[in-house]
């Protein structure tokens, strides 16, 4: 892993947990990992929580008002493509940075099939979060059916090409984070392995080297997402293209969550 990519593991809540079991969590996830930085010593990965919109109000007060979960980030699992205007239930970028999200979630998979986004809705989403100087973290992957017809990579590949040529013309030195979650991998238990997120990952850095130049693909911090869990998380930090995970069902239990990103916290640098 570069020296220059700090770790990121990120924790996306989906729709779980009112904004009392939000802070509930925040404050425990804040103070176990208060904990491991005097017990190792070392300071590391970057942590993020991404709770549902109704959520976000709390986390920000609990994370503002005790000092042990100032180093915790929080962030959106999604934005509108607009920024204010007449859209029943859109949640604007400019809304989410005034509560102090650092990270938005932009594509992930749930959103593409559920709520028929298209690679052209996730650009455009990409370009809103930052319009208002949120962080985009951009969700790439395959389903089971693209796997055996096109190959690991191909889908994911296409996704990001649309998301990074709208970049490239708009916003070319802007910060972006890519998550590759294998669709068939979500929830199932059965995570990819290692070598082959390392592959796509590897990939993946290759074509924001093509598009955006070495230095920005050098900086960029490729995330793995898909059944991840404190049992299987060093396999997947070992590899070089791999900054961090994206964690799914696991990050609602803050003792498993902080026990990933304590991993990380104490090998990843």
């Amino acid at each position: 892993m570069a020296l220059t990519r700090i770790p990121l593991i990120v924790g996306n809540w989906k729709m779980h947990l009112d904004h009392f079991q939000a802070i509930a969590v925040v404050q425990k996830l804040g103070y176990t990992l208060q904990d491991a930085r005097h017990s190792y010593g070392v300071d590391g990965a970057e942590v993020v929580v991404l709770p549902p919109f109704t959520d976000l109000r709390s986390v920000q007060n609990v994370v503002a008002g005790e000092k042990a979960l100032r180093e915790l980030r929080f962030g959106a699992q999604d934005l509108s493509v607009h920024d204010a205007g007449a859209y029943t239930g859109e949640v604007s970028g400019a809304f989410l940075k005034a509560l102090e999200c650092r990270y938005v979630l932009v594509g992930h998979s749930e959103r593409r099939t559920h709520h028929g986004e298209t690679d052209e809705t996730v650009a455009a989403k990409t370009l809103a979060a930052l319009r208002h100087g949120l962080v985009p973290i951009v969700c790439v992957g395959e389903t089971a059916e693209d796997l055996a017809v096109h190959g690991a990579a191909a889908m994911p590949l296409a996704q990001l090409r649309a998301v990074l040529e709208a970049v490239r013309t708009t916003a070319p030195d802007a910060e972006l984070v890519v998550a590759y979650e294998p669709v068939w991998a979500i929830g199932s238990g059965h995570a990819a392995s290692p070598e082959q997120a390392q592959e796509v990952a590897a990939a993946l850095r290759a074509l924001t080297a093509e598009l955006l130049g070495a230095d920005a693909a050098g900086a960029t911090r490729v995330l793995y997402g898909g059944s991840v869990n404190s049992g299987n998380i060093a396999a997947f930090l070992r590899e070089s293209d791999l900054d961090g995970a994206l964690v799914g069902g696991a990050s609602l239990d803050a003792s498993e969550f902080a026990a990933i990103a304590r991993f990380q916290k104490h090998v990843g640098v």
